[in-house]
């Protein structure tokens, strides 16, 4: 499975929306349901499924699933 099927898998338990498809253009105002509450829930889930960890700074430069996504395969190489 690779790194964007994983996340894919957490944004449609995260959002409760077994068809949702996730590109690395979208953003918060693509996914039904993206506020402050459940990017939170978003970013645990991500920590916790990929045993990773995100500082501060790199959460604010997050602008759209892409960016999370290169994020991710940075760190677990």
């Amino acid at each position: 499975m690779t790194t964007l099927e994983r996340l894919n898998a957490l944004f449609c338990e995260v959002f409760d929306d077994d068809d949702l498809k996730i590109a690395p253009e979208m953003t918060a105002n693509d996914v039904a349901g993206w506020d402050s509450l459940s990017h939170v829930n978003l970013i645990v889930a991500v920590e916790t499924a990929f045993k990773i960890r995100f500082n501060q700074k790199e959460l604010l430069t997050f602008k759209n699933v892409g960016d999370l996504l290169n994020s991710i395969e940075n760190k677990i190489g």
